[in-house]
């Protein structure tokens, strides 16, 4: 009997831990109600993420205007067309995100039925990618503190950086 509950409390754990993909356990216990989970995920600090990683921005262009990753290509979410990634290979590693991964699971969805195999969504987004202290540029390339925090309900999320609501 002690044995079944180490392994249930091992699974369990272990379960927990992968799970755990944002640092603040708060914005990670809504993640985990807020989105599906039927697509691969990342986290921020994913090892997996390097130099040969595409991302896409799945927010809208006022959004992505205001900040993005570095090297991002706007899809948009609204009015989100596959013509978009038409010349990206169905095999390149692609992550996608948005403000905290609801959009970018449903664009990833769209992408992986349009045939993309190698595509993740990145969980927390922009928003848990400046609250690790990564560098986010504006619409001319330049490093900026200004993060579009979608609404002020959603911007409680985003901890770092100046908030931009307009």
């Amino acid at each position: 009997m002690k044995i079944i509950i180490i392994l249930l409390f091992l699974i369990g754990f272990n379960t927990f831990a992968h799970t755990q993909l944002v640092e603040n356990k708060s914005f990670n216990v809504m993640l985990k109600t807020l989105l599906s989970h039927n697509v691969k995920e990342l986290g921020v600090k994913e090892e997996s993420i390097d130099s040969n990683t595409l991302f896409l921005d799945a927010r809208e262009y006022l959004e992505y205007n205001v900040s993005h990753l570095k090297n991002s290509v706007w899809v948009g979410y609204n009015d989100f067309e596959i013509s978009r990634v038409k010349n990206i290979a169905k095999n390149k590693k692609i992550v996608v995100y948005c403000s905290v991964g609801y959009r970018s699971e449903k664009i990833t969805e769209k992408l992986i039925k349009a045939g993309y195999t190698n595509i993740f969504n990145m969980v927390g987004g922009i928003f848990e990618w400046k609250n690790q202290n990564n560098i986010v540029v504006d619409n001319t390339g330049s490093e900026t503190q200004k993060i579009h925090a979608y609404s002020k309900t959603w911007g409680v999320w985003l901890n770092k950086g100046i908030k931009v609501y307009k």
